[in-house]
């Protein structure tokens, strides 16, 4: 039964869609928005809207902006031939919180799960290879979890790699086991790039 009109019920359900929301977080921000002005949420609408219609992957990175190129790759001050190999576009921005790393990166959008049935073609590996054969690269910083998965996927990205003469190195522990980088505070995050080691 029904508690609620058909259309609080629909925003309801529509919210309870994203990641991290439950029924009772979407049930809050569904009547936290109807209890906004008319103006806040037609500005939420057209923000959600613009975003879905603008923004896409960098050329280069591919982390999600609307420019061709991000503003970190735009950016000439930033030291291009260093590149950090991260799995998500929260991973990267966690990175940038530090204000330490002045190299580029490079999103994945995944990691390597044959449990889940994705293989090296099922993320951004072979545009990281390109990237490497165009550009003066002297060091990949592999950055991705300390899952299974994610240890794997570095495993992988090394091999890929070393022939290349380019140097390969790993982010350090100090990232827990299973952890999330875009979970972790920013001194455990510079720790474990300053701490990295060539793998």
């Amino acid at each position: 039964m029904d508690y609620y009109s058909r259309q609080i019920s629909n925003l309801i359900e529509e919210l309870s869609k994203l990641p991290g929301i439950g029924v009772k977080s979407a049930g809050r921000l569904a009547f936290h928005i109807i209890g906004m002005s008319s103006e806040n949420v037609n500005a939420l609408a057209d923000a959600i809207r613009d975003a879905k219609a603008n923004v896409h992957y960098c050329k280069e990175c591919f982390t999600l902006t609307d420019t061709d190129i991000c503003p970190i790759c735009a950016d000439d001050k930033r030291d291009h031939s260093t590149i950090m190999v991260v799995e998500n576009v929260q991973d990267l921005a966690a990175y940038e919180k530090t204000g330490k790393y002045e190299g580029v990166y490079h999103v994945l959008h995944g990691v390597i799960s044959p449990m889940a049935g994705t293989g090296p073609s099922d993320i951004r590996l072979k545009e990281l290879v390109k990237r490497l054969e165009k550009e003066d690269i002297k060091e990949v910083i592999i950055a991705t979890g300390s899952s299974l998965e994610g240890e794997t996927t570095a495993m992988y990205i090394s091999k890929l790699i070393k022939p290349t003469g380019i140097k390969v190195t790993r982010i350090a522990s100090g990232v827990p086991v299973g952890g999330d980088l875009e979970n972790i505070d920013e001194i455990t995050l510079l720790r474990a790039l300053e701490g990295r080691i060539i793998i």
